[in-house]
């Protein structure tokens, strides 16, 4: 510790140079940062077991006992790196604490985000010696990009606004300042330290130093995907929009008719937009999507009349799609690191890789007991795993889209069939296609296990849910 703070926290995130800041930090002789302390997927590193004498097992229990155990840490400043998906149940404290120093550390979206795939496709995410460096071109994908946008503003916004109303301030770094000594130095000053650094690590190696369009596959589609954001000032905190939760670039809209669908994660989504795009004319791919606060005035100003909808999923059937889709599958969509720290902390007895040929009916019912003991634990602040939208009540995504956009109809999954051609008729739509539903999840549908355990464990999870909306048990 030092006159000025007891302990720090870089906020950052992956491929935005955290690990060069960290060398640089640790250069100093009384500083010890310990990387990514509260990553629910390990403890400072993936092959690290403890931090000060914390493990994994008892920080997960009560991470308040690694916070004291850095903030305490008489034999030097003690500090570590936190992402957005990092154990949330630390954020408030640290944020609130004035002792505990914060440095903001921003790189451009875009090359944050081309460097996280390239690193992903060839699994290296640190590079030491240039000889060892592995290449390769990506695939831009413009409705992910969006995303990881969207998630990055989110943060930063809850960053500034902490900061904010408990009247303190950061050391913000940008990535290009990572090769300035005196900007470093001017960090030591910063966390009240004496020493100064005379060179900036070595041992770290840019590892994608190309232009991007020499990164990327599909180089042009980036054009398009900016021209979906705001392109002016995106690397600097807190200058980040929308200041919302209302997921708007996840609204889908009608180009030919007045209709967006606000889709609830976990609820029907496929089967919807199909019939979106039918009455559209052009398909599902020739939907608007994307779109930010101004796109989103604009599309509403330009259909008179236009209804916005979403549509209410019963809980234990949602339930059950968000852990085919994204726990137990390793396909597309799928939450990998969330799944195998299921898998190996929670001891979720999912198989390693679907598809299984082992893998039954009866192991697939006490899977999905398991996740849901996972989920109540889970929305209750328990665990160190984020508390993702797929699993989240509805109640309070759509508490989300209120803060920007109240739909006009809130269908429930069964009224689709009768309620949308009525949707429909109200803005003009000619050519409404009947509705089909969604099919069953796989490997197995909801009704293949269900029971009264199940029903009670998910009226326990979500007791909102089933009051504010009135759902009746699923059978």
């Amino acid at each position: 510790m030092t006159d000025r703070f007891d302990y720090f926290v870089v906020f950052a995130e992956m491929r935005t140079g955290s690990n060069f800041l960290e060398a640089n930090l640790n250069a100093f002789e009384s500083v010890n940062c310990h990387g990514e302390a509260f990553n629910p997927h390990f403890i400072g590193y993936p092959n690290k077991t403890e931090i000060l004498g914390i493990a994994m097992s008892q920080r997960d229990a009560d991470p308040m006992s690694l916070l004291e155990a850095i903030k305490n840490d008489e034999t030097s400043i003690s500090g570590f790196r936190f992402f957005n998906d990092h154990d949330p149940r630390v954020l408030e404290t640290i944020i609130e604490d004035p002792r505990c120093a914060k440095i903001v550390l921003t790189r451009n979206p875009m090359d944050s985000f081309v460097s996280w795939k390239i690193a992903q496709a060839t699994g290296q995410w640190k590079l030491t010696d240039v000889r060892k460096r592995r290449d390769s071109k990506v695939t831009f994908d413009g409705q992910e990009f969006a995303k990881h946008v969207a998630r990055l503003q989110a943060f930063q916004i809850e960053l500034m606004n902490g900061l904010q109303k408990s009247g303190q301030t950061a050391f913000y770094v940008a990535y290009e300042d990572l090769q300035d000594i005196e900007i470093m130095n001017g960090l030591a000053r910063f966390l009240g330290l004496e020493a100064r650094l005379e060179a900036l690590d070595g041992k770290l190696k840019r590892q994608n130093p190309s232009h991007i369009s020499e990164k990327v596959e599909n180089f042009d589609d980036i054009s398009t995907a900016l021209k979906e954001l705001d392109q002016f000032n995106l690397a600097r905190t807190p200058n980040f929009e929308p200041r919302r939760g209302a997921m708007v670039p996840t609204y889908i809209a009608g180009y030919q008719v007045g209709l967006m669908f606000m889709p609830i994660p976990g609820g029907p989504a496929d089967s919807v937009v199909d019939w979106l795009g039918a009455t559209d004319g052009e398909g599902p791919d020739g939907l608007q999507r994307n779109m930010n606060q101004k796109q989103l005035r604009q599309w509403k100003r330009r259909f008179v009349p236009n209804r916005a909808f979403c549509v209410l999923r019963h809980p234990v059937a949602r339930a059950h799609s968000s852990f085919c889709k994204t726990i137990l599958s390793t396909g597309p969509g799928s939450f990998s690191k969330i799944r195998r720290t299921l898998r190996n902390r929670f001891a979720l007895p999912i198989p390693e890789t679907m598809p299984d040929e082992v893998y039954g009916v009866d192991e697939h019912r006490i899977a999905f007991k398991q996740y849901l003991t996972f989920v109540k634990a889970n929305l209750a602040g328990q665990t160190a795993i984020r508390q993702d939208a797929h699993w989240a009540s509805q109640a309070n995504i759509i508490a989300g889209f209120a803060n920007h956009v109240m739909p006009d109809r809130v269908f429930r999954e069964d009224e689709l069939r009768g309620g949308l051609p009525e949707l429909a008729a109200i803005v003009g739509a000619e050519n409404v296609p009947e509705f089909e539903e969604e099919t069953p999840e796989k490997p197995f549908d909801i009704a293949d296990i269900y029971d009264a355990e199940i029903e009670a464990m998910c009226q326990d999870v979500y007791q909102r849910d089933y009051t504010v909306f009135g759902f009746a048990a699923w059978k």
